[in-house]
């Protein structure tokens, strides 16, 4: 038996080589391709869900006999110089929800004195903000407190000096209303 070795030529050398190369290349492509999972990794692009239209149903406006009002003031009593806050609570008296229109625009505030008219929130009112609200059946809510100057008012009197009204324990009394309703009952109190 003999020891020697053909020699290959260099082509089939070569043609041997790049084919076992090829197959490598080959391989490690299907092994790279099993990892991934081309398509798997890239989310598809949702398809847009249909809209559904949503009614928001308003409550019905609240009628005069939904809800009550009551003027209400910080002290009912108050010293030389200190001016009466002045504001009111409204309630939904009855088992419905309801809308009520309660801005600057529906607020007023009358302060008599006996039959006098003294002083009115909209004499000299010179901007007003609209502003509703949601009760809920008993539900109370109320409005910020304001102050009075203690003065005399009219439309004519706004751009002029205001008689102040006396004090020394007279009284007055504060009427709220919002649009067309007003409270039943008016709140006392005392300038000092």
């Amino acid at each position: 038996m003999s020891n020697t070795r053909q020699q290959v030529p260099s082509n089939i050398y070569w043609r041997r080589r790049l084919a076992v190369l090829g197959g490598l290349v080959v391989l490690v492509v299907v092994v790279v391709l099993i990892i991934v999972r081309p398509g798997f990794g890239v989310p598809a692009t949702p398809e847009p869900e249909p809209e559904i239209a949503v009614e928001v149903i308003k409550p019905p406006d609240c009628l005069p006999s939904q809800i009550e009002l009551v003027a209400k003031t910080d002290q009912s009593s108050y010293g030389a110089g200190e001016n009466p806050q002045l504001w009111l609570g409204v309630t939904n008296t009855s088992s419905l929800e309801c809308t009520l229109g309660v801005g600057t625009d529906q607020q007023r505030y009358v302060v008599t004195s006996g039959d006098d008219r003294i002083w009115a929130s909209d004499d000299c009112q010179t901007d007003s903000v609209p502003y509703d609200i949601t009760l809920g059946p008993g539900e109370t809510q109320e409005t910020t407190a304001l102050a009075w100057d203690r003065t005399r008012s009219t439309t004519e009197t706004c751009e002029a000096e205001r008689p102040v009204m006396p004090g020394g324990g007279a009284s007055y009394h504060l009427g709220v209303s919002l649009g067309a309703v007003s409270s039943e009952e008016t709140k006392q109190f005392l300038l000092n």
